[in-house]
């Protein structure tokens, strides 16, 4: 039986497996797809299936640049033990590195890009039944700045936390003590512009509420209000944040007095806004060793 890309596309998708491992199993058994996923689980190539539904919140971050480009991405595992792991780390190398000198500008676009598995997905996919952990490319955006603008970057605890900045006008120094505010003091925002209406208006609901439920009339409320917004705005905005390098200045300020000015942040933490696992990983281990 032909072995066709609609069957090698099936195939991929029943087991997750890459395409030229598909294309080899549907080869080595005539085109009978079955028997392909059977091939597949004797290889064991086909064990990243079973680990598509499980959580992965542990992992990476990191930065790759070159030149005016430069690309920030996360990629998980289930646990941390892992993400030390050299394998995992010269994975999230390739990849990086890859999509760098891509025109990948999406995270769809990234998962085709070629490496030496195939595409980052037949990669992952294969690093997935070779380490046992259930790997993903969970996310990348890919900054380009102009020849007067400058990269700044920063890595918190090996990657737990990744932040990019680009700065116009100052030098890599100052954007790099950006980036690091920003790693500690995680801001939402870079401008006050960019904050959405609809979570100024929730917070703006709950400061009221606030105010009065410690008494306050309501007219006293809304005045109350406008000037906790501004706290607010110090808050979650980097460019209000107090410089955490001198709390009388702004970071805004900071950057002004170094002839620059902020142009974006992208800040990455690890797992944030992701369900946690809760197992005991000591007993995983051990029921591994006693093969349960």
């Amino acid at each position: 039986m032909e072995v066709t890309a609609s069957l090698v596309k099936d195939l991929r998708e029943k087991s997750g497996a890459g395409m030229m491992d598909c294309k080899k199993a549907l080869s080595e058994c005539n085109g009978d797809i079955d028997a392909a996923m059977d091939y597949l689980r004797e290889k064991g190539i086909a064990k990243a299936e079973k680990k598509g539904s499980r959580i992965a919140a542990e992992g990476l971050a990191n930065i790759y640049v070159n030149g005016n480009k430069a690309v920030i991405l996360e990629v998980n595992s289930e646990t941390d033990f892992v993400s030390k792991n050299e394998e995992f780390t010269s994975m999230i190398d390739e990849i990086g590195n890859a999509i760098l000198n891509s025109d990948a500008t999406t995270l769809e676009d990234a998962l085709n890009v070629s490496v030496s598995e195939g595409t980052i997905n037949d990669l992952i996919v294969a690093k997935t039944a070779k380490i046992g952990e259930k790997l993903s490319l969970r996310r990348m955006e890919v900054v380009e700045k102009s020849d007067d603008e400058v990269f700044g970057s920063y890595l918190h605890m090996g990657g737990k936390i990744a932040v990019l900045t680009v700065l116009k006008g100052a030098n890599s120094e100052v954007a790099k003590e950006v980036a690091m505010q920003s790693a500690a003091m995680k801001p939402s925002y870079v401008f006050i512009s960019d904050v959405p209406e609809d979570v100024l208006n929730r917070e703006r609901e709950i400061l009221k509420e606030q105010s009065i439920n410690e008494g306050k009339p309501a007219d006293i409320a809304e005045k109350m209000v406008e000037g906790r917004i501004k706290k607010f705005y110090k808050e979650v905005c980097l460019a209000e944040q107090a410089f955490i390098k001198d709390g009388d200045i702004s970071v805004n300020t900071y950057v002004t007095n170094n002839g620059g000015e902020i142009i974006k942040m992208v800040r990455y933490e690890v797992g944030e806004g992701m369900e946690k696992r809760n197992e005991n990983f000591a007993e995983e281990v051990m029921n591994q060793v006693k093969g349960n």
